[in-house]
C-alpha cells in the first residue's frame, strides 16, 4: 500500500485559484502549494508567503565581489609588487574600479544562481505531484492547489471537503 502525499484540486481560472488560496491560508494550512501555468499576480500574498531570500544571496555575492576586487588591487599594489608609476600612490580606488565592478556583477550573479538553488531545494528530479495523471494539463491550461498530508492540520475528509467547498474540480488524492 502506497502512502498518500496529499490531495489536489483543479480550478478553471486564475481568479478561482487566487480566492481559494486565500481561504486555504485562512484555514491555517501550512504545507501546501498552488500550481499555475503562468504567474498569477498577487498569488504569493494570497498564499501568505514571505519575501524570497534570494536578494540577500545576491547582495552578499556583490558585496564580496566588490571588496575582493579592491583587496586584490590593494594587495598587489601595496605589498605583492609595489611599483611607483608616474608618481602615483601604490593604491587608489579609481584604478581598480573596473575589476571590482566586474567581480561585483560576477559574484552577485553566482549568489542569485546558487541562492535560488538553495532556497528552492534544487535539484529535485521528481516530485510526487508529477504522479498525478493530469499533471500535464496543470502546466498547460489548468490551476491546482495541493495540500500535503504532512500538514499539521491535515485531515483527509475535512481537507477534501474544504477543497470541494472552495470550488475545486476533480479533487483527487496523490500517492507518493
Amino acid at each position: 500500500m502506497s502512502r498518500k502525499y496529499g490531495v489536489i484540486a483543479l480550478f478553471d481560472t486564475a481568479a478561482d485559484i487566487y480566492h481559494a488560496a486565500e481561504q486555504v491560508r485562512d484555514a491555517g494550512y501550512q504545507r501546501w502549494d498552488a500550481l499555475t501555468p503562468f504567474p498569477v499576480h498577487g498569488l504569493d500574498a494570497a498564499m501568505g508567503l514571505r519575501r524570497s531570500k534570494v536578494p540577500i544571496f545576491t547582495f552578499v555575492g556583490g558585496f564580496v565581489g566588490f571588496w575582493t576586487g579592491m583587496f586584490i588591487a590593494w594587495y598587489m599594489g601595496a605589498y605583492d609588487y609595489p611599483l611607483v608609476v608616474g608618481g602615483m600612490p601604490y593604491f587608489s580606488p579609481v584604478f581598480p574600479f573596473p575589476v571590482a565592478y566586474e567581480l561585483t556583477i560576477l559574484l552577485a550573479a553566482f549568489g542569485a544562481f546558487f541562492g535560488q538553488f538553495i532556497t528552492n531545494r534544487l535539484p529535485m528530479h521528481h516530485h510526487p505531484v508529477m504522479n498525478y495523471e493530469k499533471f500535464a494539463s496543470i502546466t498547460d491550461d489548468r490551476f491546482a492547489i495541493v495540500i500535503e498530508s504532512q500538514d499539521p492540520i491535515y485531515d483527509e475528509s475535512e481537507t477534501e471537503a474544504l477543497l470541494r467547498e472552495l470550488g475545486g474540480k476533480e479533487v483527487t488524492f496523490i500517492d507518493e
